[in-house]
This record gives structure tokens, C-alpha cells and sequence, in this order.
């Protein structure tokens, strides 16, 4: 059974939103900071934002003040809101623990914004 599944992903036009989903199991959310990560074609994965259990966030320079991450712990899902897309967002976005404690990563949603 797969532990994260990503959904949500598009084509969006620059400087438009997009709101991305992960569904985590219930074993591993309810003790896990989770994170929202993405790769780019041609380059390392790197990540996104974060949220710890009791929801402080990070977030990496390139997105803040742009994305926005939200959990829900009764449902065990972590949300990822992106506003003010840019072309360099385009990539595959995943969900999982925070390094070095990853899991096994789902298939991502891939995120393209293009005009």
C-alpha cells in the first residue's frame, strides 16, 4: 500500500495558483514533520516546505511568501497552496518525511506553468 499519494498538479499559466494534496498514511503522519518536495527535469530533488506536528513551517527562499503548507491531522493529509506561479516551478511534487528519515517516495503530481 502506497504511503503517499500526490495529487492535484497542472498546467497553469504564470502568476496563477495552483493547490496540491498528499494523502499519508496514518502511521506515519500522526508522528512525522512532512514536507513537500520537487524535481525539476535534469536536476536534484530538493525541498519545498515543511511542517512539523504541531505545524511551524519552513520554507524554502525560492517560494516563500508564495506557497503555503497546511496539514490536517485528523485526516491525515498535507496540503501545499502555490500563488504567483512561475515558469521555474514546473516540476514533479512529492510528499514525504523530512531527510534522512524519508519513505518510499509516491509518484508526485507534476506542476507545469507555461504560457
Amino acid at each position: 500500500q502506497a504511503q503517499f499519494v500526490e495529487s492535484g498538479g497542472g498546467l497553469v499559466q504564470p502568476g496563477g495558483s495552483l493547490r496540491l494534496f498528499c494523502a499519508a498514511s496514518r502511521s506515519i503522519f500522526r508522528i512525522y514533520s512532512m514536507g513537500w518536495y520537487r524535481q525539476a527535469p535534469g536536476k536534484q530533488r530538493e525541498l519545498v516546505a515543511l511542517i512539523s506536528t504541531i505545524g511551524n513551517k519552513n520554507y524554502a527562499d525560492s517560494v516563500k511568501g508564495r506557497f503555503t503548507i497546511s496539514r490536517d491531522n485528523a485526516e491525515n493529509t498535507v496540503d501545499l497552496q502555490m500563488n504567483s506561479l512561475k515558469p521555474e516551478d514546473t516540476a514533479v511534487y512529492y510528499c514525504n518525511t523530512p531527510a534522512p528519515s524519508f519513505r518510499p517516495w509516491g509518484q508526485g503530481t507534476q506542476v507545469t506553468v507555461s504560457s
